[in-house]
């Protein structure tokens, strides 16, 4: 019996050995400026982070029918995922409709989601000026920007969304006060 628990305690220390993460000396390299900046694509609230390029809101809607409206409807409406357009005004009410155009605070973000996780089979596929003119398009679309727009890393994040002031801090949440925290 006790050459059975010589054995066991050996496969454990085996298994243990094994399956033991392995040490992060002398493992891999340091990325390169350039491989981050491939990964640095994140777009910020006051469009830090927007590349160069541009695009209209008529390029934006061969784009989107292209590339967007089987899932979202022709118009940003009725497709099989979310509703893109509409629902201004009904934030407040028993049948909330929230949408890029009733509900999103920043017109940045929605280029930020657009550019790194749409179209849904191939996201990040868009160029950079197929971005803007869906983001242009689909702006276009809640009347937010003009049908003859054209939206840049400039003009962008002057774009005012309706609901901008929407979003009401909650205290507990305040980073400041989180921060003392630790």
């Amino acid at each position: 019996m006790y050459w059975h628990n010589k054995r066991l305690l050996a496969g454990m220390l085996t298994f243990g050995l094994l399956a033991s993460p392995a040490l992060a000396f002398d493992f891999g390299r340091r990325a390169t400026p350039d491989e981050i900046k491939l990964w640095d694509i994140d777009v910020g609230p006051d469009g830090k982070g927007l590349p160069d390029g541009s695009g209209t809101v008529a390029q934006g809607k061969q784009v989107f029918s292209d590339n967007c409206a089987a899932c979202h409807g022709d118009n940003g409406q009725g497709g099989i995922k979310d509703r893109l357009v509409g629902g201004q005004g009904t934030l407040a009410s028993d049948m909330p409709v929230k949408t890029v155009g009733s509900f999103w605070p920043y017109a940045t973000t929605l280029f930020d989601y657009i550019h790194r996780a749409m179209p849904y089979p191939t996201p990040g596929s868009l160029s950079t000026d197929d971005t803007y003119a869906v983001t242009a398009y689909i702006l276009s679309l809640n009347g937010i920007v003009p049908a003859d727009g054209k939206l840049d890393k400039a003009s962008l994040p002057k774009v005012r969304m309706p609901n901008r002031d929407g979003f009401v801090p909650e205290p507990e949440f305040d980073p400041a006060r989180l921060a003392r925290k630790k």
